[in-house]
């Protein structure tokens, strides 16, 4: 398959589109996107799966037909191609810092809340992972997610105690990781970030004012 131009395959009701999205928006550039009804099951469709056969969305199509996915792939593209308004770190440290927390939010945060919400879904049985096997759900790891999250909510709000964005004094990736963590975790796991935690809705505040959170 060959475009003109990029082109991203992704869904609203995708938090990992999500993260794509606010990274482009966050470039001002422009990329095409064409909608995948998640809902409709249309990600297990041969169509879809000849772009991306892990049945998953974010896709980046480029224009000789290269299929990237994986979200931190499909930024590392878009920020060697699109290199103004860097957002995975200005120099060896800073590229560092961002890659370590980025880390960080979607293994400790991200990627406990996407446990605990695919494992309690009725919908998803037999989904518990995202992709083209299916695994059976585990009941027991939703408790384990809630108390998973609510470490990441401690522990990110000690971070944002002493800096203004996750990784520093820059908005970057971490952020954009961070932000759709915590809006996923208070609509589809019901964890909203708790009152006390003042440094991190100082942060949540600053950064759902931008623009780009509309994404």
């Amino acid at each position: 398959m060959t475009t003109e131009a990029p082109v991203l395959y992704e869904s609203k009701a995708s938090p990992n589109s999500r993260r794509v999205r606010i990274f482009i928006a966050e470039k001002g550039i422009e990329i095409a996107t064409r909608a995948v009804d998640l809902g409709a099951k249309e990600q297990f469709s041969e169509a879809y799966k000849a772009i991306n056969p892990r049945s998953q969305v974010p896709a980046l199509v480029l224009s000789d037909g290269t299929t990237i996915a994986e979200v931190t792939a499909i930024w590392r593209y878009l920020e060697e191609a699109y290199p103004q308004r860097p957002l995975l770190g200005r120099d060896a440290q800073t590229k560092a810092l961002v890659a370590m927390w980025e880390r960080r939010a979607e293994l400790d945060g991200f990627a406990a809340v996407m446990e605990g919400v695919r494992n309690a879904a009725a919908g998803l049985q037999g989904r518990a992972l995202s992709g083209p096997h299916g695994y059976e759900q585990i009941p027991e790891i939703v408790a384990r997610s809630s108390k998973r999250v609510a470490n990441f909510y401690d522990d990110f709000n000690a971070r944002l105690t002493a800096e203004r964005f996750v990784a520093g004094d820059a908005y970057s990736a971490a952020d954009i990781t961070t932000l759709a963590t915590l809006d996923f975790a208070t609509n589809a796991f019901r964890m909203p970030v708790p009152e006390h935690h003042r440094a991190l809705r100082r942060w949540y505040e600053e950064v759902t004012a931008r623009p780009s959170a509309s994404a």
